[in-house]
């Protein structure tokens, strides 16, 4: 009954270590640390305690070869994902962050745009047909190859456009913003910004948020 009784305790501990297993004359193995022999008895030590039996109980002893790794438990902590669990959607900050690496563009001013474009939110669609962080129209998504409702996509691909307005007007942050917002044909016909309402609102709201 002693035995049975350890049998019982390791199988609820869910003991596992390295050590030896004793072979005992009933033909059960038992995982121990070690052992002693001593005046006809054997000792089996497990973790702090050891139980006591008699030599005859015990036909040998077989040496593990390796540690046996517990498997590691599964701790679920409030914010912090389980092993093995999709990561969290990335926030739009951490998108354009990204975007404006990727590019070389201040990340400051890509949040900027994305801002004053759609105040970032993923699902913002405006009254033209603008859809997503940094207001891709149809056309623009078709021509950068990315689906203007996926938000990785569509930032990377408002932060590459900015890019190539920014060099295709020497740096000059107003032109690009501006045709960013009307368009280049509109900037390269009135040499500047275009006299649009909307547009200096536009560049004056992108302005005033990077600058701050």
């Amino acid at each position: 009954m002693r035995l049975f009784g350890w049998l019982l305790i390791l199988a609820a501990g869910g003991i596992c270590r390295a050590g030896e297993t004793a072979v005992l004359a009933s033909g059960a193995r038992l995982h121990v640390d070690r052992h002693e022999i001593a005046e006809g008895k054997v000792r089996l030590f497990m973790g702090s305690g050891f139980m006591e039996m008699d030599a005859s109980e015990v036909t040998g002893f077989e040496a593990d070869e390796a540690p046996i790794a517990a498997a590691p438990a599964v701790l679920t902590v409030t914010g912090t994902a389980e092993p093995g669990a999709p990561p969290p959607p990335a926030t739009p900050e951490a998108i354009a962050d990204a975007a404006a690496d990727k590019y070389g563009l201040p990340r400051k001013l890509v949040r900027s745009v994305m801002r004053v474009e759609s105040a970032s939110q993923p699902a913002a669609v405006s009254p033209k047909g603008a859809v997503g962080l940094m207001q891709l129209m149809p056309e623009t998504a078709r021509q950068f190859g990315v689906d203007p409702r996926d938000p990785v996509q569509n930032v990377d691909a408002g932060a590459r456009y900015l890019r190539e307005l920014l060099e295709k007007y020497n740096g000059a942050l107003w032109h690009a913003l501006a045709a960013y917002n009307a368009g280049a044909g509109a900037v390269d016909k009135y040499h500047g910004i275009p006299p649009y309402s909307q547009t200096i609102d536009y560049v004056n709201k992108v302005d005033k948020e990077y600058k701050k």
